[in-house]
């Protein structure tokens, strides 16, 4: 077979790429894991605690996300805080069972009785973790003292988008297996090197490096990116055992709502033809999230995006010392 030089440079690159990535990867395993990883009957779960304090914050991370490392050392000034990251993320090691909201739930409350981490807690979920930490506060109501969400999901109209967003999730979660493969062959880990995840989100600049770096970490694995696509994929399933999920009573809620989506520049048309019904599906989410419990407030986070634990994490921060004044009442 008579290769091109081009077809022998691409090979030639994708050889270095991947080997680049085996010898890395086999690096970082040699280094111990910031936290503690624990064996349950559910999984082989990474978790990670600091600071301390009469009441738990446990942080539960966007889909695909493990942002709680940016928000540990703030949030330990003020309580002990916990980060666990989800089976295929992080240390975390990958399993089998369905990437569902009932199935974390499952994992979660295993990894808190093996290794003995008493209630009461404040829960805080991002994103996709809004669903997982919803359903623990329904699950699990005796251990739970408060419940935080950062830009949550609504199981109502996360079910019945319209249909440019569910070809966007569609989109989204074919687009995750295709990035595992070049998670795999190291061009995800060359790419971020060279600071494409500070191009894509600029605010990443001011984040701690160390933090960033644990970030990463993840990043560059083929496993994390299969787990967002199983999360993704996952997500109708999920919505539908939130359900049963919608009268958590009296327990104090806070919802923190971004201003928009996205905030990167995108043409007119684009903003038009999918940002627009995403922003007006958000603000019925947030409506319907308003009403899961008798004690809900709104928090707004102006000046965020979507990602708020990288654009406004002092929203978060706040919202965690007001749900600490206000079991201390």
């Amino acid at each position: 077979m008579n290769l091109s030089p081009l077809q022998i440079a691409e090979l030639m690159t994708l050889t270095i790429t991947s080997l680049f990535q085996v010898i890395a990867s086999h690096q970082e395993n040699r280094q111990p894991s910031p936290g503690n990883i624990t064996s349950t009957e559910q999984a082989k779960i990474h978790w990670y605690t600091q600071g301390s304090g009469a009441v738990t914050i446990i942080i539960d991370h966007s889909l695909g996300g493990v942002e709680g490392y940016l928000l540990t050392d703030r949030l330990a000034t003020i309580g002990r805080v916990i980060i666990f990251d989800r089976p295929g993320y992080g240390w975390s090691k990958p399993n089998w069972q369905p990437r569902t909201s009932q199935q974390i739930n499952l994992e979660l409350q295993s990894l808190l009785q093996t290794a003995q981490i008493q209630p009461p807690y404040i829960l805080v979920g991002d994103s996709f973790g809004s669903y997982n930490m919803r359903l623990f506060a329904h699950n699990y109501p005796a251990q739970v003292s408060g419940l935080i969400m950062t830009d949550g999901l609504h199981e109502d109209q996360m079910l019945s988008l319209p249909w440019r967003l569910k070809f966007l999730k569609i989109f989204f979660a074919l687009s995750f297996i295709f990035v595992s493969a070049g998670a795999a062959l190291g061009i995800v880990r060359v790419l971020g090197m060279i600071g494409l995840f500070e191009i894509i989100k600029p605010e990443l600049k001011c984040c701690d490096p160390i933090r960033l770096k644990q970030i990463k970490r993840s990043f560059y694995r083929a496993g994390h990116w299969l787990t967002m696509s199983r999360e993704m994929i996952g997500l109708d399933t999920s919505g539908r055992q939130l359900r049963f999920a919608n009268n958590l009573g009296a327990l104090p809620v806070i919802n923190i709502k971004a201003s928009t989506f996205l905030r990167i520049p995108l043409p007119t048309i684009f903003w038009g033809w999918l940002m627009n019904p995403a922003d007006r599906a958000r603000d019925q989410i947030h409506l319907a999230l308003a009403k899961v419990s008798t004690n809900t407030q709104q928090l707004l986070a102006p000046q965020s995006s979507h990602f708020v634990w990288v654009d406004q994490p002092t929203v978060i921060v706040d919202a965690v010392q007001k749900m600490i004044d206000l079991n201390s009442e």
